[in-house]
C-alpha cells in the first residue's frame, strides 16, 4: 500500500509570489503565453496557454507580469519553513507545492483533519493572510496532489476510486495523454483497468508509470534503495559566499559530479537533499523531489539531470539568502553539500519509434545530402506541407537545392497523428458540418494561397487527414434508404442521410456512420480554376473509412483512411 502523504498546495503561486492580491486581474507570462493567472483574471475569460494579445483582449485591465522561477522559489521558502515546524521530512515538489508523510504527523496532531487545518493555518500566517493554501491527504504523492487541489481527505486504500474520474491529462505527459485519448482511454479509471503488462509492452517505462499512478500507487515501487555513501558531494567555498550567483556556480560543478556518479551506477535520484553550512557553523537543509526522478533522460524539452539539480539548488539558495525567511542563514555560506536522499533504478524514457525528433532530422539531412551530392540538387525532393482544402492539395514534392536549410523533415502535420491507425468515427448527425458553404473569395492581402504556409481554409476536412490519397478518384454511388442518390443542396445540406455505398460498380455496402458534408465553392473569379463540390466522410460495414466528394453530380472516392 502506498504511503499516506499530505500535500500543501498554494493555487496560482506565481501570482502570489509576484505580490499581487487575488482580487487583481493578473496574468504571469512565460514564452509569450499565460502560465498562471489570478481568479479575477479567470473570471474575465483568461486561461493558461493564451497568448498575450488574446489575454488582453478578454480582460482589458489585465496586469501582465513576467514569469520568474527564482522569484517563485524565493518567496516559497517561508511557507516551507512554516510547514516544517509542524512535521518532519518536508519535500518541495515545486515552488508552491510541498509534501510530507502524514501518518506520524496526523497521530501527533490529533488526526488527519486537524493536521490539514493546522497546515493551512500555518501557511496562511506565513503569507500574512494574503495568500491561500489547500491541503489534501491520500495514498501517494500523485493522488495527494489532486486531493489538495480539491481540498479532500481520501480514505486509506481509496486513491484508485478517487482518481478514476480524472482525465488522462492529469498525468502531466501531454504527448502520452493525447495518444491515450485517441486510443479511447479518456480517464484514469479506464487506464487502470488495463493490464499493466500490456501498457509496459506498448509504452515502456512511461506506460508503467502511467498505470501505477492511475491505480493509486506510488510512481515508483516501494522500498526505494538507500543511496550508497559515495552519492554525496561537497565543496568548501572560500571565501564564503554571500551572493546567490557565487554559491550557484559551485553548485553547478557539484551537480555535474553527482549526475555522473548516478549515471555510472544506473540510478535515478528520487529526492535531492541540499545542505549548507555558514561561516558561523550554522547548518540548513532542504529536500527537493523531482517528478521525473532526476533521471538521465527526462521528458522532451526538459533540462538534463545535472541542469535540473543545479536549478533547484539555485532556487533554494535564493530562498535562503534573499528570501527574508526565518530560516535565512546568519552568515555567508562556507560549505555546500548535495546528496541523493533516495534512489531507484534509472529506467530512462521511452523514445519514439524512430528516435528523438532532432536525431531523426539530423540523420535524414545527412542521408539526403549524400544523395544530393551523387545525383545533383534537382534530383532530391522533399515533402512540403501547403495550404488547401483537398488532401491532395496540401502535400507537394519540391526540389530544394539546400536541404540543410529546409524545414523539419517528417510527415505533414495534417496527417494521422503518431500512434493513430484510424480516423475518429464520424457521427450520424450533422454536428461537424460547417454552418454554410465555403465561398472562396479572391486573393487578398494576408490571405494564404495554395503553396503558402498552412492556415485556416474554410471547407477543409478536419484532421486527421486520410492515409491514402488516390491519384485518380474512384467512381462511387451514394444512395439513401429509399435508393435515391444523395445530393447536396445550395445550403450545404445533404438531401437525405447516406445509407449505402458502391465503389466502381462493385457490391453495395451499408454506411454505418458519416460526417459532413463540407461544401466548397472556390476561385469563382477564375473560370478556368473554378471548383464547386462537397465532401463527405463515411464508414462502411466492412470497417473501411473513405473521404468522398460530389462533383458535377457524381460521387468519387477521393481518399481512404487507413
Amino acid at each position: 500500500m502506498a504511503l499516506r502523504v499530505l500535500v500543501a498546495w498554494c493555487p496560482d503561486w506565481p501570482v502570489q509570489a509576484a505580490g499581487f492580491p487575488y482580487e487583481a486581474p493578473v496574468a504571469v507570462m512565460g514564452k509569450g503565453r499565460v502560465v498562471a493567472c489570478s481568479p479575477a483574471a479567470r473570471a474575465e475569460g483568461v486561461t493558461t496557454g493564451l497568448r498575450r494579445r488574446e489575454a488582453q483582449r478578454r480582460c482589458s485591465g489585465l496586469v501582465l507580469v513576467d514569469g520568474d522561477p527564482d522569484r517563485d522559489a524565493r518567496a516559497y521558502e517561508p511557507v516551507v519553513a512554516a510547514v516544517e515546524a509542524l512535521a518532519p521530512r518536508v519535500e518541495i515538489l515545486r515552488p508552491g507545492e510541498c509534501a510530507f508523510p502524514a501518518h506520524g504527523a496526523a497521530r501527533f496532531h490529533g488526526g488527519e483533519q486537524e493536521l490539514v487545518a493546522k497546515v493551512a493555518a500555518a501557511v496562511d500566517r506565513a503569507l500574512g493572510g494574503r495568500g491561500r493554501c489547500r491541503a489534501g491527504i491520500a495514498d501517494g504523492v500523485f493522488a495527494a496532489g489532486l486531493a489538495a487541489r480539491h481540498g479532500m481527505l481520501v480514505p486509506a486504500g481509496g486513491s484508485a476510486g478517487f482518481l478514476a474520474p480524472f482525465g488522462v491529462a492529469t498525468l502531466d505527459r501531454p504527448d502520452l495523454a493525447d495518444l491515450f485519448t485517441r486510443l479511447g482511454l479518456h480517464t484514469l479509471g479506464q487506464l487502470a483497468a488495463l493490464p499493466g503488462a500490456d501498457l509496459a509492452a506498448r509504452f515502456g517505462p512511461e506506460g508503467i508509470r502511467a498505470h501505477r499512478l492511475a491505480s493509486g500507487e506510488d510512481e515508483r515501487p516501494g522500498n526505494p534503495r538507500r543511496p550508497p555513501p559515495d552519492l554525496l558531494v561537497a565543496t568548501t567555498i572560500d571565501p564564503p559566499a554571500q551572493r546567490v550567483d557565487v554559491a550557484a556556480f559551485a553548485a553547478k560543478a557539484l551537480a555535474d559530479q553527482l549526475s555522473a556518479r548516478l549515471g555510472r551506477l544506473g540510478l535515478a535520484c528520487l529526492s535531492l537533499r541540499i545542505e549548507v553550512e555558514t561561516e558561523h557553523g550554522e547548518r540548513l537543509a532542504r529536500v527537493w523531489r523531482h517528478q521525473d526522478g532526476f533521471a538521465s533522460q527526462a521528458r522532451r524539452g526538459a533540462p538534463s539531470r545535472a541542469a535540473a539539480m543545479a536549478e533547484r539548488v539555485r532556487w533554494q539558495l535564493d530562498g535562503w539568502l534573499a528570501g527574508g525567511a526565518a530560516s535565512q542563514p546568519s552568515g555567508a555560506i562556507s560549505r555546500l553539500v548535495l546528496a541523493a536522499e533516495e534512489v531507484a533504478a534509472d529506467r530512462g524514457r521511452q523514445l519514439g519509434f524512430w528516435g528523438e525528433e532532432s536525431e531523426r532530422r539530423e540523420r535524414a539531412i545527412r542521408a539526403m545530402a549524400r544523395v544530393q551530392g551523387m545525383l545533383g540538387a534537382e534530383a532530391v525532393h522533399t515533402v512540403e506541407l501547403r495550404g488547401g482544402r483537398a488532401p491532395a492539395d496540401r502535400v507537394a514534392f519540391t526540389s530544394q537545392p539546400g536541404i540543410a536549410a529546409s524545414g523539419p523533415i517528417g510527415p505533414p502535420t495534417g496527417g494521422l497523428p503518431p500512434g493513430s491507425t484510424s480516423p475518429p468515427a464520424p457521427r450520424h448527425d450533422r454536428s461537424t458540418r460547417l454552418p454554410g458553404p465555403a465561398w472562396g473569395g479572391p486573393p487578398a492581402a494576408g490571405r494564404p494561397r495554395p503553396g503558402g504556409q498552412p492556415a485556416p481554409w474554410p471547407g477543409q476536412v478536419p484532421a486527421p487527414a486520410p492515409a491514402v490519397v488516390h491519384p485518380e478518384p474512384l467512381a462511387a454511388e451514394v444512395v439513401d434508404a429509399t435508393g435515391a442518390v444523395v445530393a447536396v443542396g445550395g445550403r450545404g445540406l445533404a438531401s437525405a442521410p447516406p445509407s449505402r455505398l458502391r465503389i466502381a460498380g462493385g457490391p453495395w455496402t451499408a454506411i454505418t456512420a458519416w460526417a459532413g458534408p463540407w461544401p466548397v465553392d472556390e476561385r469563382w473569379w477564375d473560370p478556368g480554376l473554378h471548383r464547386r463540390l462537397a465532401r463527405l466522410q463515411v464508414v462502411t460495414a466492412d470497417g473501411r473509412a473513405h473521404l468522398l466528394k460530389l462533383s458535377g453530380g457524381t460521387w468519387w472516392i477521393e481518399a481512404t483512411y487507413d
